[in-house]
């Protein structure tokens, strides 16, 4: 398929006698945002290792931006970024030195202006010059995104993204990853949150038990369940809806 970011077949990978992965198929459109769905040990993180070239499978075939990941694994790694489950920032440095250091070794030219670009598309203008260990969470997570954006890579993996996160800091991540995908670059993001697919995906993939047990759009999933008997209640808001209305109202007061 021509407009396929991200090619997977047939994908196996075991760790001693635990069978991790059991054959996963999948594609991934380019521009688009594919999600990742299952609970924690299905395999997620190794499927998204293999990707990045990080590890090996064991059998069945991988391409990332139409280059295989085990015989051509230099060009793949030249086309993504990865941002983990866990921040990769330099604490003991600010927000600047982390975003500079990153565009020196992609061998950017300018790397300060590039810095500068960073910061102010990501609201951290302000905090450029503290160390990155006085962040709060959800300004650590926008620097950790900045930095994978240096260089602009055509593909981006973002292993449980806002994990952690305040709901502020949350939907903040989100509106990130659907300015990304709107200006063209292909996300593959792995979550335990339904509703963190449910609001960003274009495509969503149910991993369980080491198979892709379902896969389509939001709509298409839906279609899978049996009709259901419909009943009119008045919604209420969720919790979230509640917190940030109140938060929003304190902080234009």
């Amino acid at each position: 398929m021509q407009n396929a970011a991200i090619q997977v077949k047939g994908l196996q990978k075991s760790y001693k006698q635990l069978h991790i992965l059991k054959g996963v198929d999948f594609e991934v459109d380019q521009g688009s945002i594919f999600a990742l769905l299952g609970s924690n040990g299905a395999g997620k993180t190794t499927i998204v290792k293999i990707l990045t070239t990080l590890l090996k499978q064991d059998g069945g075939t991988a391409s990332v931006n139409g280059f295989d990941v085990a015989s051509s694994p230099d060009n793949v790694r030249q086309a993504i970024s990865l941002t983990g489950q866990f921040s990769a920032v330099d604490e003991i440095l600010t927000g600047r030195e982390n975003l500079i250091m990153i565009a020196k070794l992609r061998y950017l030219k300018n790397p300060r202006q590039v810095a500068d670009h960073m910061l102010k598309r990501f609201s951290l203008t302000d905090a450029a010059d503290r160390r990155a260990s006085t962040y709060s969470g959800g300004m650590r997570r926008r620097l950790d995104i900045a930095l994978s954006l240096v260089g602009s890579p055509r593909v981006i993996f973002l292993d449980e993204p806002t994990t952690g996160l305040d709901p502020e800091s949350r939907i903040e991540v989100w509106k990130i990853i659907k300015e990304l995908a709107d200006g063209g670059t292909t996300i593959l993001l792995t979550t335990q949150y339904l509703e963190e697919a449910e609001q960003l995906a274009d495509k969503i993939a149910i991993l369980h038990e080491g198979k892709i047990i379902a896969n389509g759009s939001l709509a298409e999933l839906k279609k899978r369940l049996p009709s259901t008997k419909v009943e009119y209640v008045e919604k209420q808001p969720t919790l979230e809806e509640i917190f940030l209305a109140i938060v929003g109202k304190k902080e234009g007061a």
